[in-house]
């Protein structure tokens, strides 16, 4: 990093490493921010389309026929910025029609996944911590690229952020030393659980930088930084359902995301980065109800082909089920509904008869089944 990027203010906490050149101490949150009518606009945006998301999660007829698709998507989308080219249908097919064999990619959009409903659940039992973030990356890096690189655990070495080739000298980032790393994510964590007049996405914007900022560990720490948000917004109360997720947001405006960050640092620019965020926010808040729309609508539809026909009960079930896993063989939805095998082929084939489903391999034997409309909608690009 060359110090001169840096303003008068933030070069003070740049320290000389023994590698050579500086590496970047962020400040303790909260920073000093000087709010302007553009960050109160981008703020009052996110806000409305956040309340309006989460009222649409609690009208929802059964919003578990959405979520693990949201999360799906999110998993996919948060590793394909680190790289995988894993798909949504190549994951829902791991998932639901018994494949024997799994990529490097696809394991890791699935352990994105477990590490997710996981994060979910125990942040019902202890905070936002660097406990529960060690949790998270162990899970995460488990078995997958990058899977060497101490799962579960913070750096014990210095790293840096540049193009391929760039040494830690010419680095465009590099993050704080190891003797610096334990203060800054105490400070970090009493932030986060700290009671303060910050509102909630604010904090959630400020939280999102100074995690990418600390960079704690030597992999992972993007995707780590994308379930934190994801995370608190549910523990936070500001979502009743895992509806909203920002990956899409931020691979689709990459250059600028990363721009944001370090202008941060090197300047103190807060008010460009936090309009960033919560614009974010908004366009994947209001992506979100529109989905969420259209699944419901579809389940309608759905529902009420299946009345027409006067359906069995077993084949409503059917339907809630593929709004959970679109892509699934006969043996799946046995073992998923605790059926005998003929049931579950004879029910698949009335809702292959009504449009609903259709075989996606053309062969007589180990056949999957596709709902394709419910993929459709949630792997639609932004």
């Amino acid at each position: 990093m060359d110090k001169k990027d840096f303003s008068k203010n933030l070069s003070r906490h740049l320290v000389k490493i023994q590698d050579g050149g500086y590496s970047f101490v962020p400040p303790d949150l909260p920073p000093e921010i000087q709010p302007d009518w553009e960050l109160a606009s981008a703020l009052s945006r996110a806000d409305r389309n956040l309340s309006q998301l989460a009222g649409v999660a609690r009208t929802l007829p059964n919003p578990h026929l959405l979520i693990r698709s949201f999360i799906r998507r999110e998993a996919v989308l948060s590793s394909r910025i680190e790289g995988t080219h894993a798909s949504l249908s190549d994951v829902m097919k791991f998932e639901g029609a018994e494949e024997t064999s799994i990529s490097g990619d696809i394991k890791e959009v699935v352990s994105y996944i477990t590490a997710l409903e996981y994060g979910l659940i125990r942040i019902n039992d202890i905070p936002m911590s660097a406990r529960l973030i060690k949790e998270l990356h162990q899970i995460l890096m488990k078995d997958v690229r990058g899977g060497a690189q101490a799962p579960g655990e913070f750096r014990r070495i210095q790293n840096w952020i540049g193009t391929t080739g760039s040494t830690i000298e010419t680095a465009t980032y590099v993050p704080p030393p190891i003797n610096e790393l334990n203060n800054c994510l105490t400070a970090l964590e009493r932030f986060i659980n700290s009671e303060n007049n910050f509102p909630p996405l604010i904090k959630l914007g400020l939280i999102h930088y100074q995690f990418e900022a600390i960079h704690p560990f030597l992999d992972g720490n993007g995707r780590v930084g994308r379930l934190i948000i994801a995370i608190l917004l549910c523990n936070w109360g500001l979502l009743p359902q895992p509806l909203l997720y920002l990956s899409a947001y931020f691979e689709k405006n990459r250059d600028e995301y990363y721009r944001g960050l370090l202008s941060v640092s090197q300047q103190g620019n807060w008010n460009a980065w936090l309009v960033y965020f919560l614009d974010g926010v908004t366009n994947q808040a209001i992506d979100a109800i529109g989905r969420a729309s259209e699944l419901v609508d579809l389940w309608g539809d759905y529902k009420g082909r299946l009345q027409t026909v006067r359906a069995s009960g077993m084949q409503f079930r059917l339907l809630d089920y593929l709004f959970m896993q679109p892509i699934f063989s006969a043996v799946h939805v046995q073992k998923a509904l605790e059926i005998t095998f003929r049931s579950a082929q004879q029910n698949i084939d009335k809702l292959v008869a009504l449009g609903i489903l259709s075989e996606v391999t053309g062969k007589q034997r180990n056949r999957v089944f596709a709902a394709r409309a419910i993929i459709n909608i949630v792997d639609r690009a932004i």
